[in-house]
Formats: structure tokens, C-alpha cells, sequence
């Protein structure tokens, strides 16, 4: 788990690059905007969200019994995960921000 990253992943780098490229500015990782998204395109209220498929449980209904230890620590740790990315995406919404997440 010490490899995991917080920024910088490698789907990250690679929207990032490909927005630059685009033309579009952005921030990253803006710690002004509630849930420090890890793009943001302020002008447009724009806020997107590159999340692992594992850690924001993906397929949860399906891969809830994939682990094999430790299991009530995973599964309180992403269930929690799964519901902050929901206050995220409700607080964004009542303020006008589009939110994208990949």
C-alpha cells in the first residue's frame, strides 16, 4: 500500500496531458474547492475526479467478497470512501460545479 499515490497516478497524467494539449487550464488538486478535486477549471466550474477503481469501490456489490483479509477494515474503509465521494459530488452540486469522474 506505500506505493499507492494521492496525485500524480498515471490516468491522471495522462487526462492531464491530454486537456493541456486540448488548450484547456486547469488546477490540480485545488484544496479552495470543497473535496480538493484533482482537476479544476475554475472559469466553468468544472471539477474532475480521477478515482481508483479498488479504494472508491467499483463493482462493489460484486467485489465486496474479493478480500481476503482483514475484511471489516476494507469494507468500512471503502463504504466510507463510496459516501464522501457522494457529500462531494451533493456539496459541488448545490454549488453550480459540473463534477467528472474517471
Amino acid at each position: 500500500m506505500q506505493a499507492n499515490k494521492l496525485a500524480g497516478t498515471k490516468p491522471e497524467r495522462l487526462l492531464v496531458k491530454t486537456l493541456f494539449a486540448r488548450g484547456h487550464r486547469y488546477r490540480k488538486n485545488n484544496k479552495t474547492v470543497f473535496g480538493k478535486p484533482d482537476l479544476t477549471l475554475k472559469k466553468i466550474k468544472l471539477a474532475i475526479f480521477v478515482d481508483g477503481e479498488f479504494w472508491h469501490g467499483k463493482d462493489w456489490s460484486e467485489r465486496k467478497h474479493d478480500h481476503k483479509t482483514n475484511k471489516e477494515f476494507w469494507h468500512a474503509k471503502i463504504e466510507r470512501n463510496m459516501k464522501r465521494d457522494q457529500e462531494v459530488n451533493t456539496a459541488l452540486t448545490k454549488q453550480g460545479w459540473t463534477i467528472l469522474r474517471f
